[in-house]
């Protein structure tokens, strides 16, 4: 290693940030950069639920209840405390104010880490297995094969093109450029330092760090259990959606592989979130003659635009829930049950809500759920505002917002109101002329029906949160609807 420090005359950038996910070597190209003087990764200085790596409530003097409040002071905080060069890594999932703050800043140098998002799953999967998620010595390896879930992976392969091409589009927009590297680029040497150069940095590296190792250097065949059904389920997938996915994908609709389509009649149902689907799906289902496949699941875009082709006439429909009934929806589901147990232990130990112990419901009443409730509602109109860490999770993201992602590949003919669906439905049924088929029976894990707490205090709390889709679908309060 060269032993000179970094010039802060020099200087480009006054900090840095790593774009990566999880399982892409983002561990390893920190280590290589702490090994550069004057030059700090703080690691994942931005996870909603610690501050640079596991188990750390603080970094710097910051707390997490300040980077709560005050993310950007953070990052102010490392620029005062560092005398080279600062920088995290920053994943999807992070707090999506420094996303902001980061892309619109020139002064921040953006470093996009990438890996085949086939690998980066798989590994992801393993680690989850096995409890190893990085390895200093192969004497204390583990490994284990993994079982591949295509919708799992349609669902990750999603995220990860959704992140980058927003990191794209903001580059675009504000003329920035950014280092692109890929998981097997940082057991380069040339390319570190290059890396190095492009951060301002006078300091260069022999060779890379030795600290990690890689974990899983098989065959991506031989890690998994079902090779063969993998193998069939990617071949479904547009090629080049899993190779050079981080730099120039075109923008995929959000929740394809989410879209079923009846086998009988040329009707597309597009799911939003927490609005009943399996019920909705059920009802789509009642079409087909027995013994014959109900339903087309499991799209991807290029399949879905063949269905499209090949079904004249076709009608693309969705189902609209009142905001009020959909966020308890939402909340009964998710945030009582262990269904997203970080954002719950977030919740709880963040923001305070008296939730119970996950699936032990005892001394927990009515008055309780009401409590609960309402506090989650007032944590959503932060969360819908960009004002929290924690992510907007397509079970209580607005409608609105839903319905606009579904437009950029199919926009839907018929939006349904659930307080009038049986209405609706036979209209479809009409259309492709057929008998329409019995909706089957609303389906929860609701502990208290919704009517036994909804008050005035709810739904003010709802119109808070969900203004815009009051506003887009004019939806009046939840006891009119």
């Amino acid at each position: 290693m060269t032993p000179s420090q970094p010039s802060a005359r020099a200087r480009r950038f006054d900090y840095f940030v790593i774009f990566a996910e999880m399982r892409t070597g983002s561990n390893f190209l920190e280590a290589n950069l702490n090994e550069l003087p004057g030059v700090i990764c703080h690691g994942e200085a931005f996870n909603p639920h610690f501050i640079g790596h596991k188990g750390k409530t603080s970094l710097l003097d910051i707390t997490l209840a300040t980077r709560e409040s005050d993310p950007v002071a953070l990052i102010r905080r490392m620029r005062e405390r560092t005398q080279g060069l600062p920088g995290f890594r920053f994943f999807h999932d992070h707090d999506p104010r420094v996303l902001s703050y980061c892309l619109n800043d020139p002064r921040c140098a953006k470093v996009i880490l990438t890996r085949n998002p086939l690998e980066s799953y798989v590994s992801l999967k393993i680690a989850a297995e096995t409890g190893q998620w990085m390895l200093k010595d192969i004497k204390n390896q583990k490994s284990a094969r993994v079982r591949f879930d295509a919708a799992d992976f349609e669902k990750h392969l999603e995220r990860v093109q959704e992140f980058q091409v927003r990191l794209l589009n903001a580059l675009q927009v504000s003329g920035q450029t950014a280092f692109y590297i890929s998981y097997e680029d940082i057991q380069d040497v040339a390319v570190l330092n290059g890396l190095a150069a492009f951060l301002g940095v006078e300091a260069t590296l022999d060779a890379p760090s030795k600290e990690l190792k890689k974990q899983n250097p098989e065959e991506i065949t031989e890690k998994v259990v079902n090779a063969a059904q993998m193998e069939a389920a990617l071949s479904r997938l547009d090629r080049f959606n899993l190779s050079r996915t981080p730099n120039f994908e075109p923008r995929r609709g959000p929740m394809v592989p989410s879209f079923q389509a009846s086998a009988a009649v040329p009707l597309l149902y597009m799911p939003v979130r927490a609005t009943g689907e399996a019920r909705l799906a059920g009802w789509l289902a009642g079409f087909a003659q027995t013994g014959k496949e109900a339903l087309i699941e499991r799209f991807s875009h290029k399949s879905l635009r063949q269905w499209q082709r090949q079904t004249p006439g076709h009608l693309a429909f969705t189902v609209i829930r009142h905001p009020v009934a959909r966020a308890h929806a939402a909340f009964c589901d998710h945030i009582l049950t262990d269904a997203f147990p970080e954002i719950r232990a977030t919740l709880i130990k963040t923001y305070k809500l008296p939730l119970p112990d996950a699936g032990n419901l005892a001394g927990y009443g009515p008055a309780e759920h009401h409590s609960a409730f309402l506090a989650f509602l007032k944590v959503l109109k932060g969360n819908l505002a960009g004002q929290t860490s924690m992510r907007i999770d397509a079970s209580w993201a607005t409608q609105s917002a839903v319905l606009q992602a579904f437009a950029q590949v199919v926009q839907p003919d018929l939006i349904l109101r659930e307080n009038r669906l049986e209405q609706g439905l036979s209209f479809l049924a009409d259309h492709v002329g057929k008998p329409c088929p019995p909706v089957p029976s609303a389906t929860g894990q609701t502990p208290f029906a919704l009517a036994s707490i909804y008050d005035e205090q709810i739904e003010h709390a709802a119109q808070d949160a969900y203004q815009r889709d009051y506003v887009s679908f004019g939806f009046g309060g939840w006891s009119d609807s």
